[in-house]
C-alpha cells in the first residue's frame, strides 16, 4: 500500500459525512469529479471498498465505517497543530535590514525587540548591502545616513565610532599585520578604510565581517571594528583610537506608509530606545576594561 495523502483522508471524512460529491465539493472548494478521483484513488491505495454508490448519494460499506471512525480520530488530533499553524502564518512579519554587527547587538538584545505575546513575527536580513525599503523588500532598515528619495521616513539612531582591534593580551612582534575585508568585498566604509592605508602589513583577507572578526579574535592581526562590536567583546581590545574619519550618525529608515503600522512602529520604538540605552557603546565611550 502506497502512503496515503491526509488531504485525500479529509476528502474523505467530507463525503462520508454529507453523503455525497456535490456538498464535500462546496466545503473543498473544488468539483464532484475531482473528488470522486481522489475517493476512487483512496479506495484504490487500501484495496478495499469505502463507498456503496448510488444515485441518491454515497453511502459507507463497512470498512468505510472502519476508516471514518480513525480519520475522525486522525483529524481530531490534527486540528491543534493546524489551528496553531494557521494562527502563526496569520502574523506579520517585520524585516529588519541591518549590517553584521548591528544586527548581532540586536540578537543579543532580542528580548527588546520581541516578546511571545507580541502579534508579529521579526524577520533579519543581515546584509551589508543596502535592500531596498522604498519597494519594500524590508519594514525597517539601520543606516549610516538618512533616508533618500521619496516614501521614506527615517529617524536619527545616536553615533556610531570605529577603532582598530586586536585579540586581547596578544603579544606584538615585530611590525603589526593587519587583517582586511578584500578590496572586491569592501562595501562599508571602514572596510574601505583599510584598504586606502599605504603602510599596512595585511596578514589575511576576509570577504565577510564575521570572517574578519574570527581573524582578529584568532591573533591574526588588527582590524577595524564598530566600537559596539568590539568593546563588547571579552577577546579583544582597542588596538588605537577611534579613527574619527569613520565616525558617522546611525539612523534608523523605513517606508513612509509602513511604519504607520501598529506591528512596524513598535518596533521602532524599541529599536530607538534599545539603541538609545547603548549610546555610549556605540559612541565608543565604553571600552572594555576602561573606566
Amino acid at each position: 500500500m502506497k502512503n496515503l495523502d491526509w488531504n485525500d483522508l479529509k476528502a474523505f471524512i467530507h463525503v462520508a459525512r454529507s453523503g455525497g460529491l456535490s456538498a464535500a465539493a462546496i466545503e473543498l472548494r473544488s468539483s464532484p469529479a475531482t473528488i470522486g478521483r481522489k475517493m476512487l484513488s483512496l479506495e484504490q491505495a487500501l484495496a478495499r471498498r469505502l463507498f456503496i454508490r448510488r444515485q441518491t448519494g454515497y453511502e459507507l460499506t463497512e470498512d468505510g465505517r472502519a476508516l471514518l471512525a480513525k480519520a475522525q480520530a486522525m483529524e481530531a488530533s490534527a486540528r491543534p497543530i493546524e489551528d496553531w499553524l494557521s494562527a502563526d502564518m496569520r502574523r506579520p512579519v517585520v524585516r529588519i535590514s541591518a549590517g553584521t554587527w548591528i544586527a548581532n547587538l540586536l540578537s543579543a538584545n532580542f528580548s527588546r525587540l520581541w516578546t511571545p505575546d507580541d502579534p508579529f513575527h521579526i524577520g533579519f536580513k543581515t546584509a551589508e548591502a543596502r535592500l531596498d525599503i522604498a519597494h519594500r523588500e524590508v519594514e525597517i532598515g539601520v543606516r549610516n545616513r538618512p533616508a533618500e528619495g521619496m516614501n521614506l521616513a527615517s529617524r536619527p539612531a545616536g553615533e556610531v565610532a570605529y577603532a582598530p582591534f586586536r585579540a586581547r593580551n596578544q603579544p606584538v612582534q615585530g611590525a603589526e599585520n593587519w587583517v582586511a575585508i578584500a578590496p572586491d568585498d569592501a562595501a562599508t566604509p571602514s572596510a574601505r578604510w583599510t584598504n586606502a592605508q599605504p603602510n599596512l602589513t595585511i596578514a589575511a583577507w576576509a570577504n565577510t565581517p564575521r570572517t574578519l572578526y574570527d581573524l582578529i579574535s584568532a591573533g591574526v592581526g588588527t582590524g577595524v571594528l564598530p566600537c559596539f562590536a568590539g568593546d563588547r567583546d571579552p577577546l579583544l581590545e582597542r588596538a588605537g583610537e577611534p579613527i574619527a574619519e569613520l565616525h558617522h550618525r546611525q539612523w534608523i529608515v523605513m517606508h513612509d506608509d509602513d511604519r504607520h503600522r501598529p506591528e512596524v512602529r513598535k518596533v521602532i520604538e524599541r529599536m530607538a530606545a534599545l539603541i538609545a540605552a547603548h549610546a555610549p557603546l556605540f559612541a565608543g565611550e565604553r571600552p572594555l576594561g576602561g573606566d
